[in-house]
């Protein structure tokens, strides 16, 4: 690592620490040539898969656009903030864990879905009605029959 303050690539690491719950890496350095210290971070660079819509276009991961959607869904519910965070963090993780580049944009559909259904029944039918498109009360009905039979199998 190059030296801040003169330029040179001869330094040393004096201390490291695990910061940020182990995300992180915290190491004091010292320049071999110029005697100054200073501190750096290392941290894993994890990338979100690209996502390829219906019609075949591509676009990057957006987390706002995931945390509108939980949001508009789990409106006027009685879910905390943090749970929402929970689970954008599990969706997230989720898509990481692939190990693909490019994942179907329908993935992150599902785990929304999986997360609401964790979260909270009522939100999980709004998502549903509006991502599966439902076109008449019977949808409507037989995906909460579905649930109910989950629920009470479980």
């Amino acid at each position: 690592m190059h030296c801040p303050f003169c330029g040179a690539d001869d330094t040393k690491v004096i201390d490291s620490r695990l910061v940020a719950e182990g995300d992180s890496v915290r190491r004091r350095r010292e320049c071999q040539t110029c005697g100054e210290r200073f501190t750096t971070f290392e941290t894993a660079e994890l990338v979100m898969p690209y996502l390829i819509k219906r019609d075949g276009t591509r676009e990057p991961f957006n987390e706002d656009k995931l945390r509108r959607g939980l949001l508009r869904a789990l409106e006027k519910r009685p879910v905390a903030a943090e749970e929402v965070e929970n689970a954008i963090h599990h969706i997230k993780h989720r898509l990481r864990t692939t190990g693909e580049r490019e994942v179907p944009a329908q993935m992150v559909g599902e785990e929304v879905m999986a997360e609401l259904k964790r979260l909270d029944a009522v939100a999980y039918v709004r998502f549903a009605s509006v991502y599966r498109d439902f076109q008449d009360v019977s949808e409507f009905q037989e995906e909460i029959r579905r649930l109910n039979t989950e629920s009470s199998g479980a």
